[in-house]
């Protein structure tokens, strides 16, 4: 569902991008920095960390917005001045204490600090505490189930097969992975298949990833690791990779870019949780994903891997005492 206050930013921020300044003459638009590149002044931040260099009525400003940003970003000069009880001069002062040329300046960043959502402004009604006094226990646990439940209904079992078919067959496997939830579970692919005899490393440098895509040949195989599927230097990566013949393998969100830029797709939707403090439940169903690869890669390739695998059993009860039914490793 459109939010229109995004709508209201993305509106605002073209508009005044555009009015704030002329484009210099034999400036070629396309030239600009585009916005992966350029960051967007966190304003928010600026006028929490500045609060205490604030006069005293500068902060009451600094209240009325942070108390209310959607009424900051929409409200003129004079309505700010009147909920704050300072003057309008008092508000201008205020925008050019955290760094900001005037209203208008502040206006555009605070409305570009909108687009990460209400749920980061405004904090939910705090969740009833089960018996044991823990938040959200029976949520953690249901979200979990509930994205288990969406990679057996939504992931096809011949895709899986034919994602362990490339791997066994390979000369070797890159994964790549950004970002903290996909470069850990880049390292777990790596962690899998190595048991097996694969040869495979993971990264989750963009630039070595590119440079590693550049050494790939066609009997090598990429796996990317993205929830969004939107992450532009693994699509990047990968297509790199394609173009210098090997396969490509993705664990990451339907309908993205990442899906389209694969010869296979393991994509599964799950919704997210509305209150941000509560961490991502995707994160249990790439696992479900990347373990049904690995467990078909292994039968894949038995008995070689199975022999793989007892000489690292071996190793690992040389080194500390433990037990033949235990994780393998720690």
């Amino acid at each position: 569902m459109a939010d229109p206050i995004v709508d209201a930013v993305l509106t605002e921020t073209g508009s005044a991008a555009a009015g704030e300044r002329p484009a210099r003459r034999g400036r070629n638009p396309d030239d600009a920095v585009d916005a992966y590149s350029k960051p967007i002044p966190d304003i928010l931040s600026q006028i929490k960390d500045s609060y205490g260099e604030l006069r005293p009525a500068e902060r009451r400003v600094a209240d009325v917005v942070l108390a209310d940003v959607t009424f900051s970003v929409d409200a003129s000069n004079a309505e700010i001045a009147r909920r704050a009880d300072v003057s309008e001069p008092t508000v201008t002062r205020f925008c050019r204490a955290i760094g900001c040329n005037g209203v208008r300046d502040f206006k555009l960043k605070l409305a570009q600090s909108v687009v990460v959502g209400r749920l980061y402004l405004a904090p939910l009604p705090a969740p009833e505490p089960n018996e044991d006094g823990s938040p959200l226990w029976n949520v953690v646990f249901g979200e979990a189930r509930n994205a288990l439940n969406l990679v057996e209904h939504s992931i096809d079992p011949a895709d899986i097969l034919r994602a362990a078919e490339l791997i066994a067959e390979s000369n070797q496997v890159l994964v790549f992975g950004l970002g903290g939830s996909s470069s850990a579970l880049a390292q777990e692919i790596q962690n899998r298949l190595f048991r097996y005899g694969v040869i495979v490393s993971s990264y989750s440098d963009p630039y070595v990833m590119k440079m590693t895509a550049a050494t790939l040949k066609p009997n090598d195989v990429v796996i990317a690791v993205s929830g969004t599927g939107r992450t532009r230097e693994v699509v990047e990566a990968v297509a790199l990779a394609k173009h210098y013949r090997a396969k490509a393998i993705a664990v990451t969100a339907p309908d993205s870019d990442l899906e389209a830029e694969a010869d296979i797709a393991l994509t599964v939707e799950v919704p997210e949780y509305p209150d941000p403090l509560k961490p991502t439940a995707s994160r249990y169903a790439f696992l479900a994903i990347i373990d049904l690869v690995s467990t078909a890669v292994g039968y894949r390739l038995d008995p070689h891997a199975r022999e793989t695998l007892r000489r690292i059993k071996y190793t690992v009860l040389s080194h500390r005492k433990g037990k033949v039914l235990e994780p393998l490793g720690d």
